[in-house]
């Protein structure tokens, strides 16, 4: 346990953070492309030229979810609050919003971009994160959290 974080799952957060690395590794190793899920997604459903054939942008965007619900069989997560439909809409309607407007997402920039020392994704990430901060105490400041 970590004192101030009695949720936190370290072991499972670094098994987490170095399969996304391996895969993003796969990626642009094997197809010499950058494994940025929200250029995946809309690859997938077909709304971007380029990049990857689309049954790998399936394959990729499918293996997320059944991930989840493979670790979800072994070990249960638990949530702080619960997630409603509406609410996962509105938070992917506004992801989806951000990630156009930033040209990617978090794993793109964030783990692809930084380990390419791009300077946009550098940019990038560090307004992730002082959004998630920012969001986080609003949330704890409303009571929410």
């Amino acid at each position: 346990m970590i004192p101030g974080f009695p949720q936190a799952m370290p072991v499972q957060g670094l098994i987490g953070g170095l399969m996304i690395g391996l895969s993003a590794a796969i990626m642009l190793l094997g197809l010499g492309r950058i494994a940025g899920i929200s250029g995946l997604a809309a690859r997938a459903i077909g709304l971007a030229e380029g990049g990857p054939p689309r049954v790998i942008a399936w394959t990729f965007m499918a293996g997320l979810p059944l991930g989840a619900f493979i670790v979800a069989r072994f070990q249960p997560v638990t949530t702080l609050f619960p997630a409603s439909v509406m609410t996962l809409l509105i938070g992917g309607l506004i992801v989806g919003f951000g990630t156009r407007l930033g040209s990617g997402c978090t794993s793109g920039h964030g783990v692809c971009g930084l380990s390419r020392l791009s300077p946009r994704s550098m940019l990038a990430t560090a307004l992730f994160m002082a959004s998630g901060f920012a969001t986080v105490a609003g949330l704890r400041v409303a009571g929410l959290l």
